[in-house]
């Protein structure tokens, strides 16, 4: 784990600031698809088939809202 963190920091050193930005950018977007992806897999293990409504179901729950 060290050596690749030190391989990291040495690429970084690298990058303009132009770059470091665009790389920043991405690596925050895939940081916030990764957590969506676990949020959902977690609601999918946790889902029972009664726990699905039909449309007209949710119809008629959202009319007593």
């Amino acid at each position: 784990m060290n050596l690749l963190r030190i391989r990291i920091h040495h690429l970084i050193e690298q990058l303009g600031d132009e770059e470091l930005e665009k790389g920043w950018n991405a690596l925050h977007d895939l940081h916030c698809d990764f957590y969506m992806l676990n949020a959902i897999q977690q609601v999918k293990q946790s889902q029972q088939p009664w726990d699905i409504l039909t449309r007209e179901e949710a119809i008629q729950v959202l009319m007593f809202f």
